[in-house]
């Protein structure tokens, strides 16, 4: 059956069609470099650790919405073009909640309020600029970029499920470039439904089976990630996808392809899924990690352990919910107006338990959970209500709408848009995409992509206005750029430092003047880093434990007390502070981290260790024997505490601590005990006896 020719009327003319009018020249120029931005961010990364990899994608976001918004408006001055800007209600939600980051700089984490107001306005820059261009046009221009940016991104992640390719660092493997394999799944899982919709468009025969194939690649480096929320949206997602598309298949270029078209597309699409999915992977990682090796067998497997016990009381999904309780109770103290925005990590620590004294991440892995403990239900919980009700009454407007013409062409795009949202917002119950810069862009696109066709105009804005435009945009291009590059040589510093000291653990025969000379050189690159970025405290609390690990106390110390002032309230930074200052033989210092340690746990067992410690250093072992008493009266037989009684005890000859001492040791740890008999032997004769006899 051959091809049915397009009917050349307004309505069939378009890709996907609005009545707005077109405005070629600022919009087509910065829709290109949308495009282009959508390419890039997903698909660039740095071989090496110099820099971070999402601080890259961040730089990247940043100067392309910039580069994009300063194109638009210079087109706008070169052509003349007054017309209007179009609005939509849905920019109310990032410009609320960077304006709220903005206020909670007043009283709450200032550097972290302020990097949410930026990353706030960034995105909300993006959600208005992509309904500025968005027309008949500019649309497969933005869905193609977006797709070559998702297909680019999973040829790395198949080089390295399928080749052992290790250029980029990966903390979960396969990653492509976003070095941890979820942040990856998460943003591919927002690109299938657009991409699909982008395939049934498509006019021209010859491109039809290469984007089938394109697509069945895309979900099948999704299933080499194994990442469970990802894989489990997926199944979700999908079928919606593919229901949407058949509902308004008759408003689609779809229905005008030859029956051949469509039967070489459906195969292409079936036989990359399962002829990509069996290929087995050539990962040692992989490999290592169990018995699927291929694909298909890769996410059937892992999607299948979320029914195992173990994972909801030693897996990753329990850790998970430890997160979300402690973020429970903070919302708890904080309902109205919550931490802050951005402090959730500098919070955290005061609402988990004292087995919990180093925060497990720097994020709650629940993007609402995060938000409505950051902004309170104020802000947070309003802003996030008036959303998720204008998605649901979008998904009914697109329910009641035509099935054909340009109405069912445009819902079909509005549908897939909520596909997309609603595969985003799934994997955002266990991950944080929406910090993460590939699928936070996503985030706003989906919803430029959603509200296009219901945006408004505002005000005309004449000649004068759009020179005032230039140049703020002017200015935050160079305001950004020297963030971005201030930013990565801070991180830069860091891990220098960082790895220098790796090699010093990795190589204990190193030469004494060849050491000391990399001691020197990794402490004054910490010192640099952090003093661009004092706040860096991901990278630093590393530099901090290696510094510790190779001997290097003074260093560890400062590097430790650089994060406590960025950090206050973590237990484990005051405890290594307490040691560090005790060991450099600095008791003042030592007990005053210690009393910031007592006041975040005081009833913890490594707290009456360390205070213990303290009064041994400071030489009042008499007050340590009576505080021991107490604590084994009161029932607190803890293993630390144990041996602190028996040194003790034998040290100053107190019989009665000692005998005590060793039988709780005895009854708490026999094995230990009994290995380690010649303790006992270190005791007096008599008292060996009476200790026997009782």
């Amino acid at each position: 059956m051959p091809e049915t020719p397009a009917v050349q009327s307004p309505e069939n003319s378009r890709f996907s069609g609005d009545e707005r009018p077109q405005t070629p020249a600022s919009s087509r120029l910065a829709a290109w470099i949308l495009a282009v931005t959508l390419v890039l961010v997903p698909i660039s990364g740095i071989p090496g650790e110099w820099v971070l990899q999402d601080t890259l994608k961040s730089a990247l976001l940043a100067l392309g919405v910039i580069g994009a918004a300063l194109a638009f408006v210079w087109s706008k001055l070169q052509t003349k073009e007054t017309g209007v800007l179009q609005v939509h209600g849905l920019l109310l939600f990032p410009t609320v909640l960077s304006i709220y980051a903005l206020g909670s700089m007043a009283w709450s984490h200032s550097y972290l309020a302020a990097v949410e107001a930026c990353r706030w306005a960034l995105l909300g820059l993006l959600l208005w600029l992509t309904l500025l261009v968005l027309n008949s046009k500019t649309l497969p221009i933005l869905l193609g970029g977006m797709h070559l940016g998702a297909v680019g991104a999973s040829m790395w992640a198949a080089a390295q499920f399928w080749g052992d390719m290790d250029w980029f660092p990966q903390v979960a493997v396969p990653a492509s470039t976003f070095a941890n394999r979820n942040f990856y799944a998460e943003y591919l899982i927002c690109t299938l439904p657009l991409s699909a919709y982008l395939l049934v468009q498509l006019k021209t025969p010859l491109w039809r089976q290469l984007m089938a194939l394109s697509l069945a690649f895309n979900i099948v480096a999704l299933m080499m990630t194994g990442t469970r929320s990802a894989l489990l949206t997926a199944g979700l997602v999908l079928p919606l996808v593919a229901f949407g598309l058949w509902r308004f298949r008759h408003a689609l270029v779809v229905r005008r392809w030859s029956r051949g078209s469509k039967l070489s597309v459906a195969t292409v699409l079936v036989a990359g899924l399962l002829g990509l999915g069996a290929l087995p992977t050539a990962n040692r990682t992989l490999l290592a990690e169990g018995p699927a090796v291929s694909p298909l067998e890769r996410s059937l497997l892992r999607a299948g352990s979320v029914a195992r016990k173990a994972e909801y009381t030693t897996g990753s999904f329990s850790v998970r919910a430890s997160m979300w309780r402690s973020t429970a109770r903070m919302m708890m103290a904080h309902p109205w107006t919550g931490v802050g925005a951005g402090a959730w990590e500098v919070h955290i620590p005061l609402y988990q338990g004292w087995n919990n004294s180093l925060e497990t991440d720097f994020y709650a892995h629940n993007e609402f959970l995060q938000l409505l403990g950051e902004y309170g239900l104020l802000v947070g919980g309003g802003t996030l209500a008036v959303l998720l009700a204008y998605l649901i009454l979008s998904a009914q407007r697109v329910w009641i709408s035509p099935v054909r013409g340009h109405a069912g062409q445009q819902a079909a795009l509005q549908a897939m848009a909520l596909c997309s949202l609603l595969g985003l917002f799934l994997v955002s119950n266990a991950g944080f995409p929406w910090r993460l810069a590939s699928s936070g862009a996503m985030l706003v696109v989906a919803l430029a992509l959603l509200s296009w066709s219901t945006s408004r105009p505002g005000r005309p804005l004449a000649h004068r206005g759009w020179s005032i435009a230039l140049a703020g945009l002017g200015v935050v291009l160079l305001f950004s750029v020297l963030v971005s590059v201030q930013g990565m040589r801070a991180e830069q510093y860091i891990v220098r430092s960082v790895q220098a000291l790796n090699r010093l653990v990795s190589e204990p025969d190193m030469p004494a003047a060849q050491r000391e000379a990399l001691q020197i050189e990794a402490f004054a690159l910490l010192k640099e880093g952090v003093a661009i970025h004092p706040h860096y405290r991901k990278l630093t609390s590393i530099a901090a434990d290696q510094f510790a690990l190779t001997g290097n106390l003074e260093a560890a110390l400062w590097a430790q007390d650089s994060v406590a002032a960025s950090r206050p309230y973590i237990p484990d930074v005051h405890a290594n502070r307490v040691l560090l200052n005790s060991g450099l033989k600095k008791a003042a210092e030592a007990q005053a981290a210690f009393d910031a340690l007592r006041s975040l746990q005081p009833d913890a067992p490594r707290t009456r260790a360390l205070g213990i410690l303290l009064l041994r250093r400071a030489g009042h072992d008499d007050q340590a024997a009576l505080q021991l008493k107490h604590y084994f009266d009161d029932g607190k037989v803890e293993y630390d505490l144990v041996r602190f009684a028996l040194a003790i005890g034998l040290e100053n000859k107190n019989e009665s601590l000692t005998t005590r001492a060793f039988r709780l040791w005895v009854q708490g740890w026999p094995s230990e005990a009994s290995a380690q008999a010649d303790v006992f032997q270190l005791a007096p004769q008599a008292w060996r006896e009476r200790m026997l006899s009782r």
